[in-house]
């Protein structure tokens, strides 16, 4: 099982337990989205990634994180 899924999976069951709904309830998970209003977890960490990395793309202070960005090995030759 991935690691989003696991997230995800987690999420979901402690949406249900602040409802009080269990599983046998039947509710579909857009409803208790709904209910909640809460965002999903997997999509906003991958939001935040996305942004971390925009941030240290737009550095100009010398640190690696720009350099490792743009960093492209040399040509490997034969021997």
């Amino acid at each position: 099982m991935g690691l989003v899924r696991k997230l995800r999976v987690t999420q979901r069951a402690m949406e249900r337990a602040m409802l009080g709904v269990s599983l046998r309830d039947q509710i579909r998970n857009e409803e208790i989205r709904r209910r909640t209003r809460i965002t999903d977890m997997a999509q906003r960490v991958a939001k935040l990634k996305g942004q971390c990395a925009g941030h240290k793309a737009r550095r100009t202070d010398g640190r690696w994180g720009l350099k490792v960005l743009e960093w492209r090995p040399a040509p490997v030759s034969a021997a």
